[in-house]
């Protein structure tokens, strides 16, 4: 079984190019569907995280992401902490994803991990693929598809690690700057160079 960490940068296209995959017969594992689920009402992360950062991120039950996003963005020692309570949990479900994928006798499985570098989980993978995109683009992307202010868009970007922090962990690095097509025909080229038949 080929494993494959994909990572990009916010707004880069990695979404693009984990949907591609997908279509191509990979079983792509969201590490941020796994990290929402590591947080549902009721679940240990959640408390945790109301521990650690007070009702105030509670809202109805549940995690209010908006909440914990406006205080954990802007500081990186709580983003630290929220990561050591919600990381845990999904690399533990992913390792879980990866043995049932075996079972299954699925050939190539994604692991869709927006921080991949920053976990420096990348010596797990067999191949390590990035999503880049000047910050630029990122940030008309981000205002344009997701209602953010540019001082928002940006840093939310400056949160992340740089492309090229990103690069030096990947084996391939393909270029989301253009059109969705555009990255969709690399990730085929991808496939083509690199999945075994």
């Amino acid at each position: 079984m080929l494993r494959i960490g994909l990572t990009g940068g916010i707004a880069a296209g990695k979404s693009t190019a984990s949907a591609r995959l997908s279509e191509l017969g990979a079983r792509v594992v969201d590490h941020d569907v796994l990290a929402r689920r590591a947080v549902e009402p009721g679940s240990a992360g959640l408390v945790d995280i109301v521990r650690a950062f007070g009702d105030r991120v509670v809202k109805d039950g549940a995690l209010d992401r908006p909440a914990l996003a406006a205080i954990v963005f802007n500081d990186p020692v709580a983003r630290e902490r929220l990561n050591s309570i919600v990381h845990p949990s999904v690399f533990a479900m992913g390792r879980a994803a990866d043995r049932q994928a075996r079972l299954d006798g699925v050939a190539v499985v994604v692991h869709d991990i927006p921080l991949l570098a920053e976990s420096a989980l990348g010596g797990d993978f067999d191949l390590v693929i990035t999503v880049a995109a000047p910050e630029d683009v990122r940030v008309d992307r981000l205002i344009h598809t997701r209602g953010m202010t540019e001082s928002e868009a940006r840093g939310r970007i400056a949160s992340q690690a740089s492309d090229e922090q990103r690069a030096a962990i990947a084996d391939v690095v393909l270029d989301g700057s253009g059109s969705a097509d555009a990255l969709r025909s690399q990730v085929d080229e991808l496939w083509r160079t690199h999945v075994p038949r």
